[in-house]
């Protein structure tokens, strides 16, 4: 069949006085006169070799070169490896084949190439594979290349590719015509493109020859397989699976500190009629920073130091220059927790006295054990929340790093890397879950939402509201919590025309001010300097 290209051959033949129409229809279209043209014949033999014999015309001029590679790309990460035995050039030119390549020199005229290729065979399922660039890596154009094909069995298909290395673009034309026999032709190759024949048959026609290289590949490393796609969507539902765990954990926690809750009463009677004050499940000022943000602050030792001046282990009294000095007035009992006993001897230990100016440098270390075992003890946590949350950051570095390991490992042996990359990032998520971790208790939660009620009993309550002989005892016992919970100024102003020592009340007997007075309002502005350099002294 006459393409286009030979319908213009035919024409520019009649133009310059060459065989007519029907006598170009008699004969091949040629390739145009002065360039390069080839015609390959091959036949794949019963032991698997294709044989090849490729007549080259090589116009008048220079020689002419091609460099056909025997490794070729077969996907990320691998090579088809071919080899080619003798090779031989006969009418002018020369060969040389190595293991990368097979490099043809051709001089002007018509030469025959001769050589035998192993590793054109594959199996493919129930059919057998045979691929091979039959020409390429020409130096020049090359204007025609025509391609037959004989094989021990009919072909079950064909393809011709043409063009560039890697390009989809199919020769001219190809088929396997009513004799069996498979022929292709292509016009028009620039230098460097190739022409790939590919044509499949039954299985077991010939033994299989093809040869695989593997080799580093990013694609090939990190390529998503069924496989990689399987063991990601198995990480994937440890991981959610895991963070289930964690939120169904939190959960009462979220509630507790979500949910309304209305505000908690803390005066009650005892069985005598007198007024005590009562704090929800017992907690201590210092355990309440611990029980709502799971860590030791120092607001919460500054609370339990007011706490202890409070219930008269400590007393504090003003000094000039914005100094205050801690006196001991009875000894760390049994009657105190190990916290506050850690406390009370941190800051006066068996001194009589000491001055808040000269405390520097305070271990915090043996009060922060304390505390964290106190809210355990308390049952308000299972287990310290410090160490829960170290344990499962340590663990998720080590589930990071050990990700990251694997990936290598993977990457450089198999195709499967995406699976160490699901295990960095199940790290990652472990990290940053880590703070997550220390859920309380059912009592824990329960204590939460009483402290809120707290709170909200000391940001709400009117001092007017209370019976005038409670006042005073109200306001100091309360005093520690509303430093613990943000809520010292509130509480200060709302006392501050309170007067301590009025109707037989014994007054702010745990604290003595530079100049006595008949209210609260100098306190209220002498105080917070005062929780402000116990703070700072805890923190340095």
């Amino acid at each position: 069949m006459l393409t286009k290209r030979g319908l213009l051959i035919a024409l520019a033949g009649l133009l310059l006085g060459a065989p007519t129409a029907a006598a170009a229809q008699e004969e091949p279209v040629d390739a145009l006169p002065g360039s390069v043209s080839s015609e390959v014949h091959l036949k794949l033999e019963r032991d698997g070799v294709v044989s090849v014999t490729e007549q080259v015309a090589v116009p008048e001029g220079r020689p002419v070169t091609r460099s056909l590679p025997l490794r070729q790309p077969s996907g990320p990460g691998a090579a088809r490896v071919f080899s080619v035995a003798d090779a031989s050039v006969d009418g002018g030119g020369a060969v040389r084949v190595d293991a990368d390549e097979m490099r043809v020199t051709l001089q002007p005229g018509v030469s025959t190439l001769e050589y035998a290729v192993r590793g054109a065979v594959s199996d493919a399922g129930d059919l057998q594979e045979v691929r091979w660039q039959v020409t390429g890596g020409w130096d020049v154009p090359v204007d025609r290349v025509e391609v037959s094909l004989l094989a021990p069995k009919v072909p079950q298909a064909i393809m011709c590719l043409a063009g560039p290395v890697g390009s989809t673009h199919r020769c001219d034309q190809y088929e396997i015509s009513h004799t069996q026999e498979m022929r292709a032709l292509t016009y028009g190759l620039e230098p460097g493109d190739r022409v790939d024949i590919t044509f499949k048959l039954p299985a077991g026609t010939v033994p299989a020859t093809a040869v695989t290289e593997e080799h580093f590949s990013l694609a090939k490393a990190f390529s998503l397989t069924p496989a990689t796609g399987a063991g990601l969507a198995a990480i994937g539902l440890v991981l959610i699976g895991g963070l289930g765990l964690v939120w169904y954990a939190r959960g009462r926690d979220v509630r507790a500190f979500g949910e309304d809750v209305g505000r908690v009463e803390v005066l009650m009677r005892d069985p005598g009629g007198g007024v005590i004050f009562a704090s929800p499940d017992g907690v201590l000022p210092g355990q309440i920073g611990v029980v709502v943000d799971e860590r030791v602050d120092p607001v919460d030792v500054t609370a339990t130091v007011v706490d202890l001046a409070v219930r008269n282990y400590l007393r504090i009294e003003e000094l000039p220059e914005q100094d205050w000095r801690l006196v001991r007035i009875n000894p760390a009992d049994d009657a105190l927790r190990p916290f506050e006993r850690a406390v009370h001897e941190l800051l006066v230990g068996e001194s009589a006295e000491v001055r808040l100016s000269q405390l520097r440098g305070l271990e915090l270390d043996r009060v922060r054990d304390a505390l964290y075992a106190d809210v355990v003890d308390k049952e308000w946590f299972a287990r310290r929340p410090d160490a829960d949350r170290n344990l499962f950051w340590w663990a998720g570095i080590g589930v990071t790093l050990g990700g990251a390991a694997l990936t290598a490992l993977l990457a450089l042996t198999s195709s499967a890397a995406l699976l160490g990359l699901g295990v960095v990032l199940g790290g990652v998520a472990m990290v940053a879950s880590a703070r997550l971790m220390p859920a309380r208790t059912r009592r824990g939660s329960a204590l939460v939402m009483q402290v809120r009620g707290l709170r909200s009993y000391l940001h709400d309550v009117s001092a007017n509201a209370l019976p005038a002989a409670d006042r005073e005892l109200v306001f100091s016992r309360a005093l520690p919590y509303a430093v613990v919970l943000g809520e010292t100024d509130r509480w200060l102003a709302e006392f501050a025309e309170l007067d301590p020592a009025a109707d037989g009340a014994p007054g702010l007997y745990w604290y003595a001010a530079l100049e006595p007075a008949a209210d609260l309002r100098n306190f209220r502005h002498v105080f917070p300097k005062l929780v402000q350099g116990f703070n700072t002294v805890l923190k340095s």
